[in-house]
């Protein structure tokens, strides 16, 4: 299959995890857009309703929700014995730490100092064990059947690490200015890693496994935040939102064929800085 009819999922079945989140929901949109049939998991039920009554009417009957713990096998066994066979699964869940604009909520970045080892498995579990989880589970089945594709979400801090003077804030001591916290360098980090063991260990199954690492996307964050981030940026900017899709689009179709163990960076060109 060569061309435009590459990206093609007709017929192919998808699975999201941790869809309810702002990326998870562009990458259901990407996938059903080229034919696939989707199924969106996360925790939180009530979520994944609501963003499923909002998509277009024409892409419902392609979207299906299930409500689905990364952090539990059997859950995840649960959900797979429903949905049935899977040809595509993102790994998308994960917990980060948000700046919003109005700074209403408290800010959840931690210290290295006082982060707290439960915090640490929290996050450690949902983000790079969910992972490992799901791909054992979906990933095993699609080695029996010769066929399918893992895309990782991982982030642009899994080739650099956070520069800390992007959350400072005015008028707090040192030891309490907010950071970005190393679960999630170390998570996002250890997913690449992940993918490059999966894409070996499957490579004669069938199973091409890579990962993406975005830069950050804009979503109400403070100015000052956006300004600090887009310096940063050679492209000047954060990312819009939809600006991911045709990049996932690409890892999950036959257009990525001979691709199998890569970190695909997206990131306004901040890494080759």
């Amino acid at each position: 299959m060569t061309g435009i009819h590459s990206f093609d999922l007709t017929g192919k079945r998808a699975l999201i995890t941790g869809a309810a989140g702002l990326l998870g929901r562009e990458h259901a949109k990407a996938l059903v857009e080229i034919g696939a049939e989707v199924v969106l998991t996360d925790i939180n039920e009530k979520e994944l309703l609501a963003y499923r009554t909002s998509i277009e009417p024409s892409y419902r009957g392609k979207v299906k929700v299930a409500v689905m713990d990364v952090t539990s096998e059997e859950s995840i066994r649960q959900v797979a014995s429903e949905c049935g066979d899977i040809d595509v699964l993102i790994n998308n869940a994960a917990i980060d730490a948000k700046l919003k604009k109005d700074d209403q909520e408290p800010l959840e970045f931690t210290r290295l100092e006082n982060f707290p080892i439960g915090e640490w498995n929290r996050q450690i579990a949902v983000g790079l064990s969910g992972a490992f989880l799901c791909a054992r589970v979906f990933g095993t089945e699609m080695a029996k059947r010769k066929s399918g594709v893992i895309l990782n979400i991982s982030s642009d801090l899994s080739v650099f690490a956070p520069d800390q003077r992007l959350y400072r804030k005015s008028g707090l001591d040192e030891d309490e200015q907010p950071v970005k916290p190393v679960t999630y360098s170390v998570i996002k980090t250890a997913l690449i890693g992940l993918t490059r063991y999966l894409a070996a260990y499957w490579a004669d199954h069938g199973v091409r496994v890579n990962a993406m690492s975005p830069g950050g996307v804009f979503n109400n964050h403070p100015d000052e935040f956006v300004q600090r981030l887009s310096n940063l940026i050679p492209m000047g900017r954060m990312a819009h939102l939809e600006e991911y899709r045709a990049a996932v689009q690409f890892l999950c179709t036959p257009a990525s064929s001979y691709m199998t163990g890569q970190n695909i960076v997206i990131d306004g060109g901040r890494s080759i800085l």
